[in-house]
């Protein structure tokens, strides 16, 4: 089986993440894990899953104005030219069965609506994609840290991901 996570970070907390849950399903999968600066305009033949990762911006999938507005925070890429959402949004139709999957981070805070997992799982559904339930792992606050415990529950989800997968 293989996989392929592609993540957005900001502040460093959703590719922490990423990389728990890619080392959580290497026990069942043969895991790339990439930036989504470097992930490639298809999926590759051969992937089975599908795992994408972004910081929820205002109650969503990150935007220009909103990465610019983190930028002006102290994050650590002040010119991401695209996140998830456009990454997502320039993919091809799906045109074999591949499974995907969403987590994204955010601030833990009781009754947020929205999350950048929910939206980037309908635009997958939208292109064919087999959809997992999605995942938010919390911060405690915009820049973070990940609240303790969060990069075991990563872990714990990856590899609940490729049990899922070889079902």
């Amino acid at each position: 089986m293989r996989a392929l996570v592609v993540y957005e970070t900001m502040f460093g907390n959703t590719g922490r993440v990423a990389a728990a849950v890619a080392d959580g399903m290497s026990d069942g999968a043969d895991v790339t894990l990439m930036d989504v600066v470097d992930a490639p305009t298809e999926i590759p033949a051969g992937i089975d899953m599908v795992v994408v990762g972004g910081p929820t911006h205002v109650f969503s999938m990150s935007r220009v104005s909103t990465r610019r507005n983190a930028a002006r925070r102290g994050a650590a890429f002040t010119d991401v030219p695209g996140g998830i959402r456009e990454w997502l949004e320039a993919l091809p139709a799906a045109t074999t069965h591949v499974s995907f999957a969403a987590f994204d981070t955010r601030v833990d805070f009781p009754l947020l609506p929205g999350a950048a997992s929910r939206a980037a799982s309908k635009r997958a559904e939208s292109l064919g994609f087999d959809v997992s339930e999605p995942a938010s792992f919390l911060v405690e606050g915009y820049e973070g840290p990940l609240v303790e415990g969060q990069l075991e529950l990563a872990r714990q989800w990856g590899h609940g991901l490729t049990e899922h997968l070889a079902g």
